[in-house]
C-alpha cells in the first residue's frame, strides 16, 4: 500500500490537470479574441472581462461543460 497511494494520486493528479487545461484553453482564446476585438476598435477603456465573461459562461453551457467535466472524472475511475 505504500507504493500505492501515491501512484493514485499522482494519476488523479494528471487526470485533474488534463481537465483543466482542456477548459483552460478556450477561455484564454476568448480572452485573447475579445480584447483584441475591443483594440482594433479603439474601446481601450471597457475592461474585456465584461464582454468575455458572459461568453465563457456560454460556451460552457453550450458545450454542456459539467457533463464533461463529471464523464471525465468518472473514466478516471475505470
Amino acid at each position: 500500500t505504500h507504493i500505492l497511494i501515491p501512484a493514485f494520486i499522482t494519476s488523479e493528479l494528471k487526470t485533474a490537470f488534463q481537465i483543466g487545461f482542456l477548459i483552460y484553453i478556450p477561455f484564454i482564446v476568448i480572452d485573447m479574441v475579445v480584447a483584441s476585438t475591443l483594440m482594433s476598435m479603439g474601446l481601450m477603456m471597457l475592461p474585456p472581462v465584461m464582454i468575455s465573461l458572459p461568453m465563457k459562461i456560454l460556451l460552457f453551457i453550450i458545450v454542456d461543460g459539467w457533463d464533461l467535466v463529471i464523464k471525465n472524472l468518472v473514466s478516471g475511475f475505470r
